[in-house]
C-alpha cells in the first residue's frame, strides 16, 4: 500500500494520509487468521479484537505523523500550536494568551528581534499588527505638549503640521480650520497643556510626558470593483452601495512591508473612513522636468522663467495656484487653458490626500475611462447639491458621487473599499475553503442570471461584483450550489420570483455561498410552489446551506441625508426542511409559515436582525435552534433553543425550558430561556452597539458602553455574540502584556479605538 508523509497541519487539522487504515491492515495481518475468523464468526460480541486493532491503529498513525513532524517542530514558523511554549522557553519570552495562536507563533519568533529594537515607536507600532493583526499608530504624547520654545533650541525646521503649520510646542495656527478636524486623533497637529486626570477612554488624561498612546484600527478595508453604483432616480446621482445605501469609503492600508523602512504612518497609510477634507486635500509643485516638457511643447522663454521661479515652493490650494500664475509674467499664457490644464495635471504632487486616494483607494470609470483627479469635487452631498459646476462631485464620508454635467454618456462603475469589523455576511475576503471546485460560470453579459446551462446537480458560479436583475427559476433541484466567486460581491437584486424548486426530490440540498440578496420589499422564502413578489422558492429540502451571504435587513433611511428606507428580506419557511445551516451570514427575519417546519436550524458566527420591534428576529414554533456566536438584533420565539455566546436583544421565549441551554450568552430581563448558565440578564440595550444600521463599519460591533459583562463573557473570555470568534478582548490583552514588556520603563500607555 502506498503511504504518505503528509501530516497534521498548524492548525490541527488532520491530512488525509489515511494512517490510520494502513496501520489497521498491517496490525491485521500479523494476528493469525485462526483468530481473525474467529473475531467475526463469534456470536456474543463480533469485531472486537477488530476494533481494538483500530485503536491501535490510531495510535501508531498518531505516533507516525509526530515523528514526520519533529523536523518541522524545530522552526516556530511550521511547528503545531502546542510546541509554541517549549520554543518560547529556549528565548525566554513571556507567552501570550494560547487563544491567540497567531500572536503567540509571532511572539516566538521575533523574541530577539523584539529585544534588539525594545523601547522604539517603530517596535511598539510592530507590535500591534504581530500580536493582534490590526493596524495602528503610536504617538510619545509629551511630543504634543504646548511649551515656550528657548532661544537656544533648534529651529523645527519641516516639523510644521501639514494643515496647520503649527510648530511644535507652538500656538495653533486657527486660520486653517480644517487641521481641527485631526485634533484627538492619531494626527494631530494642536499642542496641549499637560492633563493629570486619570486616562478613562475618552479625550481626558491623554496627554502628559509619561503617556504613550497606541491608536488601534480594528476595522479591515476590504476592495471592491466592478460595481454598478446606485442610481437614485435622475441618472446623475449615485451611491458607491449597490443597495443604496450611503456607507463610509474607506483608505486600504499601505504600510511598508519591511518594517525596517519603518515611518510615521500618514493619514491615508491606515484602514479608515475617508473625510472629505482628505479627499479634497490638493497640492501643487513646480519642478524643472516639467518647466522642460512645456518649452519643449512651446512654452514661451518669459513664461518659463516665471515658472522657474515657484520651484521651491507647494501650493495648497488651486486657487491660489492659479492666482500666483496669473500675477507673474507671461501669466496670461500660464493660466491659458492650452497650457494650465497641463500644468496643472503635472504639477500635482503624489503625496496629497487627491492623487494618493484616487490612485488607489476608490476610482470612477465611464466607458472603462478612469475620471481625473482633478475633474473631481469632494463635496458634502447629504442634500445631493453642491455649489460646483463642472465634473464629478464625491461624498467619501457618505459614499455618494453626483456627475454636474448632466447624466454620463455610459452606465459608470466604481471601485472602493468598504469596512467590516469581521469576515461576516457577503463580502470580498478569502472564501476560498468554502467553494465547490467544478462548477459552471454564469454569463455576464446582459446582468442576468438565466441558469439555462446548469443542471439540476451542480454549481454556478458569478465571476464579478456587479449588480444582477432578475433572477430566472430553476425547478427539480437535486444538488444546487450558486456561489460568488473569491473575492468577490455580487448583489442580487430580486423583483420578480425566484424559483429553486426540488420538485418531487425529498432528499434535495441547495447551498449559497457569498450572495447578497436585496428586495423590493418581498421574503426569500423556502416552499414547493410559487407565489407572488421578488421570492426565492424552493421545495422539501434534506439540507439548505447559506454561508457568507447576505439576506438585506434592511434599513429604515434617513431623512438628514434624503436615503431611502430598505426593505428587509425575510427568510421565510413554508416547506420542510430537514436541516438549515446559516453560517458567516448576515439575515433579516427567519420565521416558519402554517405548513412549514425546520427540523432543525444551525446558526453559527452570524447576525439575524428584525428592524419591526414586534416581529420576532426568529420565529419557529417547531424544531430546535442551535446558536453559536450569534448576534440576534430583535426577540426571540422558538421552540426548543440551544445557545452559547449568543447576544439577544429582544425578549427571549423558549416554549421547551426542559431541554436545551442558555450558557454564557445574554438576553433582556423577563426572557424565557432554557437553564442559563453564566450568562447576562440585560437591563438596558439602546446603547450596546456602535450601530445597529447594515452597511456601516461598526455594525453589531459592541461599543464601549455595553457592560463590561458582555465583552468578557463568552466562555473562552472574549466577548459575546457575533464577534467573539475575533477574539479582540484577548487580543487587546495580549497587546498590553508585551507593550509592558518592550516599552520603556516607567511610561503608561493608552489604548484608543479608532475605528
Amino acid at each position: 500500500m502506498t503511504t504518505s508523509t503528509a501530516s497534521t497541519s498548524s492548525s490541527g487539522d488532520t491530512a488525509r494520509d489515511e494512517f490510520e487504515r494502513y496501520f489497521a491492515e498491517k496490525l491485521w495481518a500479523l494476528i493469525p487468521v485462526l483468530y481473525r475468523t474467529e473475531d467475526a464468526e463469534t456470536s456474543e460480541s463480533p469485531g472486537v479484537l477488530r476494533a481494538l486493532v483500530d485503536v491501535i491503529a490510531e495510535q501508531a498513525a498518531a505516533l507516525r505523523r509526530s515523528q514526520d513532524r519533529l523536523w518541522d517542530d524545530q522552526f516556530v514558523e511550521l511547528c503545531e500550536d502546542w510546541v509554541i511554549p517549549y520554543l518560547g522557553d529556549l528565548v525566554g519570552t513571556r507567552m501570550v494568551s494560547a487563544l491567540n495562536s497567531r500572536g503567540r507563533r509571532a511572539d516566538v519568533a521575533k523574541t530577539i528581534y523584539y529585544r534588539r529594537r525594545a523601547g522604539t515607536v517603530a517596535l511598539l507600532e510592530e507590535l500591534i499588527g504581530d500580536i493582534t493583526g490590526w493596524d495602528g499608530a503610536v504617538v510619545e504624547m509629551f511630543r504634543r505638549l504646548a511649551r515656550t520654545r528657548h532661544g537656544l533650541d533648534p529651529a523645527p525646521g519641516g516639523q510644521a503640521g501639514r494643515l496647520s503649520g503649527t510648530m511644535p510646542g507652538g500656538w495653533a495656527d486657527l486660520r486653517r480650520p480644517r487641521a481641527a478636524e485631526l485634533a484627538g486623533s492619531a494626527w494631530d497637529e494642536y499642542q496641549h497643556t499637560p492633563d493629570v486626570r486619570r486616562f478613562a477612554g475618552g479625550v481626558h488624561g491623554r496627554h502628559g510626558i509619561f503617556r504613550v498612546a497606541f491608536h488601534l484600527f480594528r476595522t479591515e478595508a476590504y476592495a471592491v470593483s466592478g460595481v454598478m453604483p446606485h442610481d437614485v432616480g435622475d441618472g446623475q446621482s449615485f451611491t458607491f452601495d449597490p443597495s443604496g445605501r450611503s456607507v463610509p469609503l474607506f483608505t486600504p492600508r499601505a504600510r511598508a512591508d519591511s518594517w525596517s523602512d519603518w515611518t510615521p504612518p500618514r493619514e491615508w497609510d491606515l484602514p479608515a473612513p475617508i473625510p472629505c477634507r482628505l479627499l479634497a486635500e490638493v497640492a501643487f509643485a513646480v519642478s524643472e522636468r516639467l518647466v522642460r516638457s512645456l518649452e519643449a511643447d512651446g512654452l514661451s522663454a518669459t513664461a518659463a522663467a516665471s515658472l522657474r521661479r515657484l520651484l521651491d515652493e507647494r501650493f495648497t490650494s488651486e486657487r491660489r495656484f492659479r492666482e500666483t500664475l496669473a500675477a507673474m509674467p507671461g501669466g496670461s499664457e500660464l493660466v491659458d487653458p492650452a497650457v494650465y490644464d497641463d500644468l496643472r495635471a503635472f504639477a500635482l504632487v503624489d503625496d496629497c490626500g487627491r492623487s494618493v486616494l484616487l490612485d488607489r483607494a476608490l476610482a470612477v470609470t465611464i466607458d472603462g475611462d478612469a475620471v481625473g483627479a482633478l475633474d473631481v469635487v469632494a463635496t458634502d452631498l447629504s442634500p445631493w447639491t453642491t455649489g460646483a459646476s463642472a465634473g464629478v462631485a464625491i461624498d467619501a464620508e457618505l459614499g455618494r458621487l453626483r456627475f454636474l454635467d448632466g447624466p454620463p454618456d455610459a452606465a459608470p462603475l466604481v471601485h472602493y473599499h468598504y469596512g467590516a469589523f469581521a469576515e461576516i455576511g457577503a463580502g470580498t475576503y478569502d472564501r476560498r475553503e468554502g467553494l465547490a471546485v467544478d462548477y459552471l460560470s454564469v454569463p455576464t453579459d446582459e446582468r442576468r442570471l438565466e441558469f439555462t446551462e446548469l443542471a439540476n446537480t451542480g454549481a454556478a458560479q458569478i465571476e464579478d461584483s456587479a449588480t444582477y436583475s432578475p433572477i430566472a427559476d430553476k425547478l427539480r433541484v437535486l444538488d444546487l450550489t450558486v456561489q460568488a466567486a473569491n473575492g468577490e460581491r455580487p448583489y442580487l437584486l430580486m423583483r420578480t420570483n425566484w424559483v429553486l424548486n426540488a420538485g418531487d426530490h425529498h432528499n434535495a440540498q441547495a447551498t449559497l455561498n457569498g450572495l447578497w440578496l436585496g428586495s423590493d420589499g418581498d421574503a426569500v422564502t423556502l416552499r414547493a410552489r410559487r407565489r407572488r413578489g421578488g421570492q426565492l422558492h424552493v421545495g422539501d429540502y434534506e439540507r439548505v446551506t447559506i454561508r457568507s451571504c447576505t439576506l438585506d435587513p434592511g434599513d429604515i433611511g434617513d431623512p438628514a441625508t434624503l436615503s431611502a428606507p430598505i426593505p428587509a428580506v425575510p427568510l421565510v419557511i413554508d416547506c420542510r426542511v430537514e436541516l438549515l445551516e446559516i453560517d458567516r451570514s448576515i439575515v433579516g427575519p427567519i420565521r416558519t409559515t402554517a405548513r412549514g417546519f425546520i427540523e432543525q436550524l444551525v446558526i453559527t458566527d452570524s447576525i439575524v436582525q428584525s428592524l419591526d420591534p414586534v416581529i420576532p428576529a426568529i420565529a419557529l414554533t417547531d424544531g430546535e435552534v442551535k446558536l453559536e456566536r450569534v448576534t440576534v438584533l430583535g426577540g426571540l420565539d422558538v421552540h426548543r433553543l440551544h445557545a452559547s455566546e449568543a447576544l439577544i436583544t429582544g425578549r427571549a421565549d423558549v416554549t421547551d425550558t426542559q431541554r436545551g441551554c442558555f450558557r454564557f450568552s445574554a438576553a433582556p430581563a423577563g426572557s424565557r430561556v432554557p437553564a442559563p448558565y453564566q450568562s447576562v440578564e440585560l437591563t438596558d440595550v439602546v446603547a450596546l452597539f456602535v450601530t445597529e444600521r447594515f452597511g456601516q463599519p461598526g455594525y453589531a460591533v459592541l461599543s464601549d458602553a455595553a457592560p463590561a459583562a458582555l465583552h468578557r463573557g463568552a466562555e473562552n473570555g472574549s466577548e459575546i455574540g457575533a464577534h467573539s470568534a475575533m477574539l479582540a478582548p484577548i487580543k487587546l490583552d495580549s497587546l498590553r502584556a508585551k507593550v509592558e514588556e518592550y516599552m520603556p520603563f516607567g511610561l503608561v500607555p493608552l489604548f484608543i479605538q479608532e475605528s
